[in-house]
């Protein structure tokens, strides 16, 4: 009885956890879907985009996915321990194993696109300086897209200002206000100010995005394994136990 009481609470601890982890994981897929949306929509512009830039956006579906599975089964794990309920456990212990073999999957995913990452995006450089050079200030659909992009993250241009050179914006040797720093433009961002602001490009913003999430994720997919593999165990454990008294 002392051990199926200690099991119970050991139940209690884990699925919380779990619980707690869901919702972790559920605010990082959420953010990096967010925070990668409109970088990674304007390479969506940009012709011979490779498709490993995809599994970014995948990898944010599959995480979300994750969380919004991990806080039922967190309660579901809960309701089976308090009613000795062996069919609920038998559920729970199949929906957490699934849960971590799809975990395994995602975080290979993840692995393999950040070690590949600054690859892809570096070969893309062509492309998007020809896209700025060719459609920016003359496509509102692309140019609004740059403008909201460079405003949000802070950044100038794919590499830098001089990607915009020769564009339908630059006839006058005017730059996006983004390109220059608001403590010395004083009226239009012009070449001169533009590199003496010296603003970092969106290609280093988006790198930046990719290995600080996969930073968060790695962490937190650790500690849900960690917790899974323990629920597992203890509610097979209980399930025996529960099994054996009836």
């Amino acid at each position: 009885m002392c051990c199926s009481g200690f099991l119970k609470i050991m139940m209690f601890i884990f699925n919380g956890g779990i619980f707690v982890a869901g919702a972790s994981i559920l605010g990082v897929g959420i953010w990096v879907k967010v925070d990668s949306g409109s970088l990674l929509g304007l390479l969506d512009k940009v012709e011979g985009t490779p498709s490993g830039l995809s599994q970014l956006v995948n990898v944010s579906y599959l995480l979300i996915g994750v969380g919004c599975v991990l806080l039922v089964i967190g309660f579901l794990g809960c309701c089976g321990a308090v009613r000795e309920s062996r069919c609920m456990l038998l559920t729970f212990f199949s929906i957490v194993l699934i849960i971590f073999l799809v975990e395994v999957v995602g975080a290979v995913v993840l692995l393999v696109f950040q070690g590949v990452a600054d690859q892809l995006l570096e070969s893309l450089e062509d492309e998007v300086r020809r896209s700025i050079q060719t459609d920016y200030g003359k496509d509102e659909g692309l140019t609004s897209l740059w403008n909201a992009t460079m405003t949000q993250f802070q950044c100038c241009g794919y590499k830098n200002y001089t990607d915009f050179d020769g564009s339908p914006f630059n006839v006058r040797g005017v730059y996006p206000e983004t390109c220059c720093n608001s403590t010395i433009t004083v009226d239009v961002c012009s070449q001169n100010k533009a590199e003496q602001s010296m603003i970092d490009g969106c290609f280093n913003k988006l790198l930046q995005l990719i290995e600080e999430n996969a930073l968060i994720i790695a962490g937190v997919a650790l500690g849900i394994a960690a917790l899974e593999i323990a629920a597992m165990v203890v509610s097979m454990v209980l399930y025996k136990k529960i099994g054996s008294k009836a």
